[in-house]
């Protein structure tokens, strides 16, 4: 896939045009049920990547296929249907959430959208998935701005999760949080993983996160993959000089590469 955004090197609109490759090129796959962490530094291309295999940024070129089927073909209630199977959970757990809504109105909202299990209640639904991420029934009435970052969080997965997806694009989900409040957001994708039979793109910077996570992880660089593997390649035998750079950039990393 490729994906080019063009811009203006004048501050007031004149001046030459110019444009920045934010994806190169990009080929991938990710198998059923398996985690692929997509590690790389910020401005690399990671989470414009993520969003063209949903078609929120629609690509230049390429081919996105989603269990046999053509995602950029898709239209109307094709496309619909492929993004109830599509989901995302983004960076920053307080702006993705609309602060007029309730807890309940947001996480039902999907449903909405989408369309849902017609012979299934809603409000039960929303229950149910809101204790599938570690919330009661009391959020329910409740709006964003009275809960933490992590419990925000939370209600954003649970959004994802409402219509059912097989395939979620985690997009840095615990850059925005404390280390221990991450740490219990990794782990709680980790259990939903298992009971929802999600596939994950998992997206960071942190070597350390996507070890822990990841099956297989992609390094990308200035738009481009540099290297694709298991885990245990990755981290123990990283044959670029970008990955090497990364592992070397956290401690524990590089003596583990050693």
């Amino acid at each position: 896939m490729v994906k080019t955004f063009h811009g203006s090197q004048s501050l007031f609109g004149g001046g030459t045009s110019s444009q920045i490759r934010a994806v190169r090129d990009v080929s991938l796959n990710i198998e059923a049920g398996e985690t692929l962490g997509l590690v790389g530094e910020s401005g690399s291309g990671k989470s414009t990547l993520g969003r063209m295999l949903l078609r929120l940024v629609e690509p230049d070129a390429g081919e996105i296929l989603f269990d046999g089927q053509d995602v950029l073909r898709a239209r109307g209630q094709g496309l619909r249907r492929l993004r109830r199977d599509m989901q995302i959970i983004f960076q920053d757990p307080f702006g993705s959430l609309d602060p007029r809504l309730t807890v309940e109105q947001i996480v039902s909202e999907p449903i909405a959208i989408h369309g849902g299990e017609p012979s299934r209640n809603p409000g039960q639904s929303v229950a149910e998935v809101l204790r599938a991420v570690g919330l009661d029934d009391s959020a329910l009435p409740r709006y964003p701005h009275e809960f933490s970052g992590g419990q925000r969080q939370r209600i954003g997965i649970a959004r994802a999760l409402i219509l059912r997806p097989r395939f979620i694009v985690a997009d840095e989900p615990v850059s925005a949080l404390d280390v221990s409040v991450g740490a219990q957001i990794v782990n709680l994708l980790k259990r939903l993983q298992r009971d929802f039979h999600l596939t994950y793109l998992f997206i960071s910077h942190s070597m350390p996160i996507v070890r822990y996570l990841a099956d297989r992880i992609a390094v990308m660089q200035q738009g481009e993959l540099v290297e694709v593997g298991t885990t245990e390649q990755i981290t123990t035998a990283p044959q670029h000089p970008y990955t090497r750079t990364l592992l070397a950039a956290t401690p524990e990393m590089e003596a583990s590469s050693r």
